[in-house]
Parts: structure tokens; sequence; C-alpha cells
């Protein structure tokens, strides 16, 4: 019996991946963007509310303001009257858990550096779904932040960060952002005296003016038809006020080639190289998707890993990533060796891409990167969850409908010259910035 349940499991997932996802788009009358795919293989509801109120949009001097507004969201909610007179109560936090555990709903949420907002998991029966629904729309516009709650989180927030400056890859990834982005939003980065100097009343001015319906991005995926996803986007966004425009973010300035040592008693030397190289929907995506497997972002059979592990055993392993975000995301490729190793797996590491943007891969090299990530595609929308991360995304940023439809397409077409020119363009040797913590001594 299990053994046929599994088999129908299986082939409903398969069905997920293979089929075409057809994502509908409308935009509701408040402004808010809504983006859904209709899936009947299983009873459930899978839904994400983001908005432009990222870690970008901390205020000067205060960074982690983002991130504590988005956690209070579910602290706690205020009594409110509706437009129709209906007067909703108030609730405490334990009140909220146990109503969302009382349907079997989860809910989720998290800020970005671009984006934050709320997830939804729930049946997708009408009275488990809608009691959901009702509670999300209610922290996205009544949350009630009290104070001593506000304490309490920035106190968590206060001890994360100091136990994060005693950590060498924590102190490695805070400092490479700060070098490869300096003073624009992206490189700052919450502190001790930031979040000092954050109060419950920026995070109510904050709430206001990011969580705002015509700034909402509503993605939905599950057991529900188009008129019912129209109808849950109403009721998630219709308690939201409307927001001004928000500023424009500062261009990202292209960096020198700089190198900064931290000094740190870990047995082990963390090592960090790139430079801001990508944006959302820049048409260099997928050559450097592609040419990025062949470097360091295929694992034991990239080029990094080969240089540093295989032929010379300075680390277990090395990769190398391209992030896209609203503006270009870093480039970034990185390791962890012995301290008396630091220096020489550095130079491999730059040795092996600089030779990367020299002569680029070889076809054998692009066959195999293709093959690998066309079969592996289906394993990044197998699930609601997936797909809805990447409704999300397309969603926010504005991308193709058929982004996912013809991903595999795309990335057929790359050529060797196309990996070339795109790693040209994104990436200069005098460009990427180093951070070493914990390196050698000498």
């Amino acid at each position: 019996m299990f053994k046929h349940l599994l088999i129908v499991c299986v082939l409903l997932t398969s069905g997920i991946a293979q089929a075409a996802l057809k994502i509908q788009h409308w935009t509701l009358e408040n402004g808010a963007r809504v983006y859904f795919v209709e899936n009947r293989t299983i009873p459930m509801l899978d839904l994400n509310v983001e908005f432009d109120a990222g870690a970008k949009r901390d205020p000067a001097g205060k960074s982690g303001t983002a991130a504590l507004t988005n956690t209070m969201l579910a602290r706690g909610l205020a009594q409110a009257r509706l437009a129709n007179g209906t007067l909703e109560p108030a609730m405490s936090e334990a009140e909220i858990s146990d109503a969302f555990a009382d349907v079997a709903a989860q809910r989720g949420s998290g800020p970005g550096t671009d984006r934050a907002g709320m997830s939804l998991r729930t049946l997708s029966s009408q009275a488990e779904r809608d009691q959901a629904v009702l509670l999300v729309a209610r922290l996205l516009s009544q949350p009630s932040m009290p104070a001593d709650f506000f304490q309490r989180d920035k106190a968590r927030l206060l001890s994360a960060i100091r136990e994060a400056m005693t950590k060498p890859e924590s102190i490695a990834e805070k400092a490479f952002w700060r070098l490869a982005y300096g003073t624009h939003p992206y490189g700052f980065e919450a502190t001790v005296e930031s979040v000092e100097a954050i109060t419950r009343d920026d995070l109510l001015a904050f709430h206001a003016r990011h969580y705002v319906a015509n700034h909402a991005v509503v993605s939905l995926i599950g057991d529900i038809s188009k008129d019912e996803a129209d109808a849950i986007a109403r009721q998630l966004t219709t308690r939201l006020p409307q927001g001004k425009p928000l500023p424009a973010l500062p261009a990202v300035a292209t960096p020198k080639a700089t190198e900064v040592r931290i000094t740190h008693p870990a047995s082990q030397a963390h090592i960090l190289v790139g430079t801001p190289a990508l944006q959302r929907g820049d048409p260099d995506f997928f050559a450097l998707t592609v040419g990025n497997y062949i470097l360091g972002g295929g694992g034991f059979v990239s080029r990094l890993t080969k240089e540093v592990r295989e032929k010379r055993g300075l680390a277990y392993s090395a990769y190398s990533y391209f992030s896209p975000m609203e503006q270009p995301g870093p480039y970034q490729a990185g390791l962890q060796t012995r301290k008396d190793q630091s220096d020489d797996a550095l130079k491999v590491v730059r040795e092996t891409i600089a030779n990367y943007l020299q002569n680029g891969p070889t076809e054998a090299e692009l066959k195999a990167a293709k093959d690998n990530l066309i079969g592996g595609f289906a394993l990044r929308i197998d699930n609601n969850r997936k797909i809805l991360d990447n409704i999300a995304v397309i969603g926010y940023y504005q991308m193709p409908l058929d982004y996912l439809d013809t991903w595999t397409s795309q990335v057929a077409r790359v050529s060797v010259a196309d990996i070339r020119a795109a790693f040209k363009r994104k990436l200069s040797m005098d460009k990427l910035v180093t951070v070493v913590v914990g390196g050698s001594e000498k």
C-alpha cells in the first residue's frame, strides 16, 4: 500500500515539474500585483505577500529597522474597526499562534535585502483557508508591536549581532559587503550601534511607509480557482493603506581591486573574492548561470574545486555564485583553508578566475554543464514551495511570465562565446575585492 502511494506522489510531483507552469497575472484596483498558478494535485494553498521593505530601505544610521519591523508583525494585533462597522478584536502573540494551529496553517516571514513580507501555507478547504488568510491580512495591516516584545526582540537581535562578531564566516561576509558596496544601502549592516538607536516609533513609521497596498506583490499557488485567488488577494491587501512612491536607490559604484585582512584566532582562514555584478532581468543571466556552473557553481566538477581541492589539497571545497538583485548583486567566490595555506589558496583562486576570464570554458565543459542544469531543472520546481519562491521572484522583479517555461531552452542556447562575452562584461580582475579573515600571519 505504501509503495503504491509513493508511486502516486512521485507521478504527481513529476507532473507539476514537467507541465508548463501557467502564471496568471493581474493588478487590483488598489495597485497590488497578483501572480497565481493553479495546482489541483494537493489540497493546499501556498502564498506570499511581499513589499519593497527589505534592508535596503533601513533609515540612515538605523540598520536593522526592516528586520525588526518584519519580526514584530506577529507579536500582537491591535483592535480595529472596519469600514462596515465590524470590530476586530486585539490578539496576543499566543492567541495568534493558537489561531494558526487551530487550522493547521503555517506562517512564515523573513526580510531580505530587497524585499520583505509574510508567507502562508494552509489547507485549501474554505473554512480553514479563510481563517488563515484573515489572520495574515490582519498581521500585515494591524500589528500592535507591543513595547515589551519590542525590547525583547531588540535584545535578541543585539545578541545575535554580538555573537556573529565572533564568527570568522560572519566577519568575512559583512566585510565583503562593506568593501564591495561602500556607501550604497546594500553595503550597510545592522550593528550594535545602529540597532540600539532604533525605537518602537521607528518600526511604526517603517511599517506605515512600506507595508502598503500599492507596493504589495501577492503570489499564490494551490488548489483554488482564479476567482478565489483574486478574492484572497483582495482580502490580504484591502486593509492596507496607499503609499507614496519610494525614492530610487543610488547606483552601485564599481569598486577597485582591494584586499582586506582581518586577524582571527580560528584555525581556518575564510577567503571571499568578488564584486557587484548582476541584477535581475539582465540578458547575461543565462550565460553567467551556465558559465559559473563550470567555474565554481558545479560542486566537485567545477574548476575552482578541481584546482583548489583535487590538484593541491588546499581546501575541502571552493565555490562561486552570482546573486542577482534589484541592483547589481554580488559575484562571490569563497573557500576555507588552513591559515598557513591561505596565501597559496588565494593565489590559486585568482589565477583560476583570471584564466577563465581570458579563455572561457571548453565545449566539453559547456555540454556537461548544460546537461546537468537542464536535467536537474525539474528539482527546482518539484513542490509548491519551490514554485512559489520562483513566482515571488518573477512577480517582485517583474520578470517575464514564461521565465520558468523557457528556462531550459535559454540554457540550451548558451554558447562558449556567450559565456566569454558575458563574463568579460561583468567581471574584471581589477574590480575584484578580497577579504581574508584569519589568514596567514606571515
